[in-house]
Parts: structure tokens; C-alpha cells; sequence
């Protein structure tokens, strides 16, 4: 079944950038195309990092234990719309200029908080293969922790960027913080608790740690 599931999951996650493209070919981007393509992917990023978290708390509470399939997907996922929003940044906003980008870097916190988003999740994704997890051992456990950084920076980003409608980064915040809640209140119930079989860090994917 999962064979059938990932294919259709993977065409899915695409369908936000397949959306822009379709609009973009349709005059569909608003009067200002880069800001509407930067708050497109930006979005999308944030969604499937959260979406990515959910993963475990999800499977865990209602015993979907087929979703751990999906994580590694879902992960990646969120590295491409980060990287399509970074792009639209540094190419269609800044035409590539490094200097004013270091500007904008030094002197907006949002801008500063987006690319610390951004640069946490790198290493998530040059590590998402089981060849790293071999290598890395339970340094990849610690090594992916930087997702939840990274979230967390991305919702700061967002808040600092709009200054006044803060309903939907608040509602991401909130998300957040409830991801980060469960996994507080696991760790305590896991220390309180007897110790459980060892599972191979083999069977967890990527870009998102238990």
C-alpha cells in the first residue's frame, strides 16, 4: 500500500509550487508577483516543517505507525520551499546583489531570523540519507534536534516581518509550541518511565527528530 501512497503523497506536496507556476502563467500573482511568490513559499515552508513535526505525535497518539514512512518526504519538502523562498529573495528581489543582502541581513531581524531558519535546516538535509544516519550514529539525533531552531526561527521570522496582522503567524506559533510541548512532556514521561527496547536509528526519517 505505502508503494501506491508515496507517489501520490510526492505529486501532493508539489501541488503549492505547481500553483504558483500555473499562476504565474496566468496572471494570477497579484500586483506584486515577488511578494505574493515569497509569501507563498514562506508559508509552505513553515506548513511542512509542522507537518513534519506532527509526524510522530500523530503516530504515536493514534497508532498511525505508517506515517514514519512520510517523515524523510515531508522534511525535504520543507528544505525545497525554503529554498525556493530564499531564491526569490536573492534572485528576483536582490538580483544577486551580495552586498546589499548582507545589509538587509545586518540591519532587518526578520531578514536575519529567515536565514537562520534557513542555514539550520541545511545540514538536516545534507544528512537525510540512511548512509548518514549509519555514519553519524547518535550524533544524528542531536544533529536533527536543529529542526525545532529552525521552526522556531521561521515563526520569528514571520512575526517580524508582518509587525501588525499576526493571526497567521501566531497560529503557527501556536502549533509550535504545542509540537514542542508534547515532545517536553515525553521526554519527562520517558525519564519517569522503564526503559523501552532500543530501536535502530535506522527506522526513523528524516529532517525531524522523536
Amino acid at each position: 500500500m505505502l508503494k501506491y501512497c508515496k507517489p501520490a503523497v510526492f505529486l501532493a506536496c508539489l501541488v503549492p509550487a505547481g500553483m504558483l507556476v500555473w499562476r504565474g502563467f496566468h496572471a494570477g500573482l497579484g500586483a506584486n508577483p515577488i511578494e505574493f511568490i515569497t509569501h507563498s513559499t514562506g508559508d509552505w515552508t513553515l506548513i511542512f516543517l509542522l507537518i513534519t513535526l506532527s509526524v510522530t505525535p500523530l503516530r504515536k497518539i493514534l497508532h498511525l505507525y505508517w506515517l514514519i514512512s512520510f517523515r524523510r518526504m515531508l522534511g525535504l519538502f520543507a528544505f525545497f520551499y525554503g529554498t525556493l523562498h530564499l531564491m526569490t529573495y536573492v534572485w528576483l528581489d536582490k538580483f544577486f546583489d551580495v552586498h546589499e543582502m548582507l545589509h538587509d541581513i545586518a540591519k532587518r531581524k526578520f531578514i536575519t531570523a529567515g536565514m537562520t531558519a534557513f542555514a539550520l535546516m541545511i545540514p538536516l538535509a545534507l544528512t537525510s540519507t540512511k548512509w548518514a544516519i549509519r555514519k553519524l550514529a547518535k550524533r544524528w539525533r542531536t544533529l536533527h534536534r536543529l529542526i525545532y531552531f529552525s521552526a522556531a526561527a521561521g515563526v520569528i521570522h514571520y512575526i517580524w516581518l508582518v509587525k501588525a496582522d499576526l493571526k497567521k503567524p501566531l497560529e503557527y506559533a501556536a502549533l509550535l509550541g504545542a509540537l514542542l510541548l508534547y515532545r517536553i512532556l515525553s521526554w519527562v514521561a520517558s525519564r519517569t518511565s522503564p526503559p523501552a527496547k532500543p530501536r535502530t536509528q535506522a527506522a526513523e526519517s528524516i529532517l525531524s527528530t522523536k
